[in-house]
Order: C-alpha cells, then sequence, then structure tokens
C-alpha cells in the first residue's frame, strides 16, 4: 500500500504549492535546494494528510498553521498521532511567527536538524 504521495491527492496537492499562503512562501526561500543541508518537499503527503514540508532523510513535517488550526484542533491531534506512528515529527509555527520571526523559525529548524 502506498503511503507517500497517494495518487488520488495529486491535483490538492498540486493546488496547494500552486496557492501558496505568503507564510509557505517566506519559509520556501530558506527550505529549498538543499540550503538547510537536506532536501525539504512542499505539500507532500503521507497517507491522506497533506503536509507543508517534508523531509523524508529526517522524518520532519513542517506545518505552519493559521486560525483555521484553531477551529480544527481535533483533526490536527487525530493526523499528529498518524504521523508519529510513522515515526514523523512535526514542527508547528503560526504564520504570524513566520511574519515576525522567520531568522528565529528557521534557527529553530537547524537546531533541529542539527545543522551549523
Amino acid at each position: 500500500m502506498k503511503v507517500h504521495n497517494k495518487q488520488e491527492l495529486y491535483e490538492r496537492r498540486k493546488e496547494l504549492r500552486t496557492n501558496a499562503t505568503s507564510q509557505e512562501v517566506k519559509l520556501w526561500t530558506y527550505l529549498r535546494g538543499k540550503k538547510l543541508r537536506v532536501r525539504f518537499r512542499r505539500q507532500q503527503s503521507v497517507g491522506w494528510y497533506i503536509l507543508d514540508f517534508y523531509c523524508p532523510e529526517k522524518k520532519l513535517a513542517i506545518e505552519i498553521d493559521g486560525d483555521e488550526h484553531k477551529k480544527n484542533r481535533e483533526y490536527d491531534d487525530e493526523r499528529t498521532e498518524y504521523l508519529k506512528t510513522r515515526g514523523i515529527k512535526i514542527l508547528r509555527f503560526w504564520n504570524g511567527e513566520v511574519e515576525r520571526d522567520i531568522e528565529i523559525i528557521v534557527a529553530k529548524i537547524k537546531v533541529f536538524l542539527s545543522c551549523p
């Protein structure tokens, strides 16, 4: 059974990449092209969940959450538990954090990745 990038989610992943939030675009400029010495993918699916950013090598998901996540706490908890069963760790940041403190967020990601 295929777990990553299910074909059924292809169009949705493509739509999410095309209509990325300004915060996703901002963070992607720091993650793309192995700038942190590992490869990140945008809008990678694991099971039926689509992750904002995913590093397969480190099994790390990075999620940028907006206000809708405050209302969907149960869904996020189920999603987190599913990803944990796959050995995937999640770093979550709020949209406002990305806007205000991108350097701090990148520093936190580097610490997690153990990058200099």
